[in-house]
This record gives structure tokens, C-alpha cells and sequence, in this order.
């Protein structure tokens, strides 16, 4: 019997396991190469057998790889790492061999918490990206009147939504240990919980800083692009046992990939990405928003017209796995006391394999020097 958490998207049962590469992903918008490169035959044509199951959680996905029911998936960036050194659960050597997407996040905060924002900074515009140093005063002003902390959620405690909401307080002086109740909750459930009250904000990827928009409950405060311009989001991961095994057919996914983000961004395929989009991974989500969310066309508060924001990046520059942005990640790691302070950053960058993206590029016929790398943050006072 299917675990209540995952759905299997397509199967081929032609195919033998041994051959067979078993990828995860979750319902988000940045999902969508995995979809389209599945949906559109790409996979097959560079003679990949793929099975695509989604889950509901990455605490699922990432289990199921470490006893391995899957050969890897979407993963969150810092995710390799923290598996890599056994944290929070098996211990599991995994290569990212590309880059999903770039972008695409946000934070979004309840109507309660932005009214209490707008109060505490008179005259200051809710137009986004609303400074960190707005949420400090209205945490200030919450203290003084003996009101418990903001709770906020990020989707899972080693996400790029974890690392980068916390650097975005420290910069304001906001201690994310002591002056926010953080606490992590699957991306599909963080809209609905923000409209039940259960939380006062949530950083999570697109769609769902836009559903709570579109369900009236929420108000997109910035994104994590204007935190880190262009930072690496999602990673296509796999055990590092697969890749040693069968590393033409993981060169090959990664060349299906790349052409999938190449037909996402063009303008012409969002109406169909989003019908992709809502039949095999979120179903209960508006086609409207979805094709929203692939834009970096942003409604940040119901009844407001667009703005213009950092979106979701996809295409063969952007797919880059960059070895210093997983130094970056274990850095955050370490600064929040994650992770030992003595792991050695090049133990770190070996798990991020650009030789195995060159493969994949070659092959889908795109330039394979290393493109410009989108330089790290600077660190912020803790």
C-alpha cells in the first residue's frame, strides 16, 4: 500500500529497476523542470528511463533516498550537506549534479503581523522588499506590550529558507533564536496554516506565498532573491552509490533537465508549464496563480496591482552547480551551530559535481565553460 504522503506521477513498467532512476520532488512551482522534462519526453529522448513520485514533505524525500526507495530528486541546497554529515537523520553521500532553479522564495507575513508592521513604521511604503529592520520595530513594539514573539515558519531546519530568513533578521539585529518562534512546515501546508493563525509568517517557495494572496491571508514582504540575488535553490541530487553506478544515465537526466529550463523560459510556455503544473503536482492550486509564479511578475497583497520581483530562474547558466555556493551553505550552517565547526569547507565542495552538469550540457548542446557565478552574501551581525 502507497504511503499516504507520496503519489507516483508516471511509471513505466517496461523499464527494470536497475535501470529505472527514481527521482522525488515536492509540489512547488520550481519543480516544473522535472515535470516538463517528464511531460514534454525529454528524459526518453536522451534515453533516461525516470520515474517521477512526489511527496508532501522533505523530511519524506530525504529519507527515502537514504534507504533507498528513491536514487535522488529535487533537494533543497543545504540539503546534501546535511545528510552528507548525518544530520537530523541517516547519514547518506549524495552529488548535485545541477542546479533545478534559482530564486523563488518568499516571505510573507499574516495580515495581523503587516498591520502591526505598518504601525510600528509610520510612512513606510508595504511596496516590497520591506526592510528586516520594519519586523524588528514591530518585534520591539510586540515586547513592550508583553505580546509572545512572531511565529514564523520555514519549510525544513537545512533549507536555503532557513539559512536565508535567519541571515535577513540578523541583519536588523533580530536574534532568531530568542526574538521569533521559528519552526519548520511542509511547503503545501504553510498557506493554510497562515490563514488559520497558527502561524504569523512563513518563508517557503512559490506557489504558496502567492496562494496566500490568493486565498486573501497573507502579504508577500520580499523574496529571498532580494536577500541573495540569484541564489541556488533547488539542486537535482543523487546517492552518490547511483552516480558512481550509472553516471551516463545521471549526465543524461541532467541533459533533460537543462532542456526543460531552456523551454521555461520562454514566454510562450507558461500557460502550459502551469497546466503541467496543476495536473501532476498541485491540483487544488489555481492555474492563474501558478502561471503567476513563474513570472517575476509578483502580486504581494490581494487587490494590489504587480510588481516587479526577483523570480524563479531556469535555463542552462542558471543550472550551474557552483562548488562555492555549497561552501556558503555549510558556513550558515556552522554560524547557527548546525553543523561542527571543524568540517572542512573543500570536504564540503566535492559534493557539488560541475564535471557531471558538463556532461548533461554537452549532451543537451549548450556552452559547457562555467558560467559568472552570483556572488555569496556578506555576512550580518548575529
Amino acid at each position: 500500500m502507497a504511503d499516504s504522503t507520496e503519489a507516483p506521477v508516471r511509471e513505466r513498467p517496461s523499464e527494470s529497476e536497475t535501470d529505472l532512476l527514481r527521482l522525488g520532488f515536492l509540489p512547488l512551482t520550481d519543480c516544473a523542470p522535472l515535470l516538463v522534462a517528464d511531460e514534454l519526453g525529454l528524459f526518453e529522448r536522451h534515453g533516461v528511463a525516470v520515474r517521477l513520485t512526489r511527496l508532501a514533505a522533505w523530511v519524506a524525500l530525504r529519507d527515502r533516498i537514504a534507504i533507498g526507495h528513491l536514487d535522488g530528486g529535487q533537494m533543497l541546497s543545504p540539503m546534501p550537506i546535511a545528510a552528507h554529515l548525518g544530520l537530523g537523520g541517516l547519514r547518506t553521500d549524495l552529488a548535485v549534479v545541477s542546479v533545478i532553479a534559482r530564486q523563488g522564495n518568499t516571505i510573507t507575513f499574516s495580515e495581523q503581523l503587516t498591520a502591526e508592521i505598518a504601525a510600528a513604521n509610520p510612512g513606510l511604503s508595504l511596496r516590497q522588499p520591506l526592510p528586516a529592520t520594519a519586523l524588528a520595530a514591530a518585534i520591539a513594539a510586540r515586547k513592550a506590550t508583553g505580546k509572545p514573539a512572531p511565529r514564523l515558519a520555514m519549510v525544513f531546519p537545512f533549507s536555503s529558507h532557513n539559512y536565508l530568513l535567519r541571515h535577513w533578521l540578523a541583519s536588523a539585529g533580530i536574534d532568531p533564536e530568542h526574538d521569533v518562534e521559528l519552526s519548520a512546515v511542509p511547503p503545501p501546508l504553510v498557506a493554510g496554516e497562515l490563514a488559520e493563525g497558527r502561524i504569523d509568517g512563513f518563508c517557503a517557495g512559490q506557489p504558496w506565498g502567492s496562494r496566500a494572496v490568493d486565498l486573501r491571508c497573507g502579504r508577500i514582504a520580499l523574496t529571498t532573491g532580494d536577500i541573495w540575488p540569484n541564489h541556488p535553490e533547488k539542486v537535482m541530487a543523487v546517492s552518490a552509490e547511483r552516480l558512481a553506478r550509472t553516471p551516463e544515465q545521471v549526465a543524461s537526466a541532467v541533459a533533460a533537465l537543462i532542456e526543460a529550463g531552456i523551454w521555461l523560459q520562454n514566454p510562450a510556455n507558461i500557460a502550459h508549464a502551469a497546466d503541467i503544473l496543476h495536473r501532476r503536482a498541485m491540483p487544488d492550486v489555481p492555474e492563474a496563480v501558478l502561471a503567476q509564479s513563474l513570472t517575476n511578475q509578483l502580486v504581494a497583497a490581494p487587490d494590489e496591482a504587480p510588481i516587479t520581483a526577483p523570480g524563479l530562474q531556469f535555463g542552462p547558466e542558471a543550472s550551474y552547480p557552483h562548488p562555492e555556493h555549497a561552501i556558503w551553505w555549510l558556513r550558515q550552517m556552522q554560524r547557527w551551530q548546525h553543523a561542527p565547526a571543524d568540517i572542512s569547507p573543500d570536504r564540503i565542495a566535492r559534493l557539488w559535481r560541475p564535471d557531471i552538469w558538463r556532461l548533461g550540457a554537452e549532451q543537451a548542446g549548450v556552452p559547457t565553460a562555467t558560467p559568472a557565478m552570483p556572488p555569496c552574501p556578506g555576512e550580518t551581525a548575529s
